[in-house]
């Protein structure tokens, strides 16, 4: 196990959660559906507690926890351009576009959170003792939310462009309905739209 790039990836981890704070925040400024409005203030607060979790964990793997890299830099601007794309799309004034920009910009987050997850969760089984132990407690209590934020964020942004292309739309998406935490469900919710 490479431990330099598993500091790496805690610190980028890190990032990609504050990152995600201020993206549910600025989200939460566009969006208009009332269901949304609840769900991503319910995720914001679950992302805040995974910032907390990712900071204790580099303080119980004594990882400088604002140790810069080249992919924490990546990671933060890629952040504050979906910030900016909102925010744009916020000031054109065009009615719901702000809410389906935000749709995707949290769909576009949590691509990397998730894929973060699924990586610590790997780490944790290659790692030993103590290490392993604190790495698998974390995925235990994050990894299902990871899962049900992206899912549910595509289902949204899917649904809010169905809506707004005049195309008949589920809302809210049937990932929401069906409380879908993996690939293979998100995929039978998406197909099970035509009956909803």
């Amino acid at each position: 196990m490479n431990r330099t790039k598993v500091d790496e990836l805690l610190c980028e981890s890190l990032e990609t959660e504050r990152g995600g704070i201020k993206i549910y925040e600025t989200a939460l400024g566009c969006v208009q559906n009332a269901d949304l409005r609840k769900e991503w203030t319910k995720y914001l607060t679950e992302t805040r507690r995974h910032e907390t979790i990712l900071s204790e964990i580099c303080t119980e793997f004594g990882v400088n926890s604002e140790m810069e890299t080249t992919g924490r830099q990546i990671v933060r601007s890629h952040a504050e351009v979906l910030v900016k794309a909102m925010q744009m799309a916020l000031s054109s004034g065009v009615k719901g576009q702000a809410e389906i920009v935000a749709a995707e910009a949290v769909t576009t987050a949590e691509l990397k959170d998730h894929m973060n997850w699924q990586l610590i969760g790997q780490v944790a089984k290659k790692l030993d003792g103590h290490d392993a132990d604190v790495l698998k407690r974390a995925y235990d209590e994050v990894e299902d939310q990871e899962d049900r934020h992206f899912y549910h964020a595509r289902g949204w942004a899917r649904e809010l462009w169905a809506s707004a292309l005049g195309i008949p739309a589920v809302i809210p998406p049937p990932e929401e309905k069906l409380n879908v935490k993996s690939g293979m469900a998100a995929a039978a919710a998406e197909g099970s739209r035509k009956l909803m």
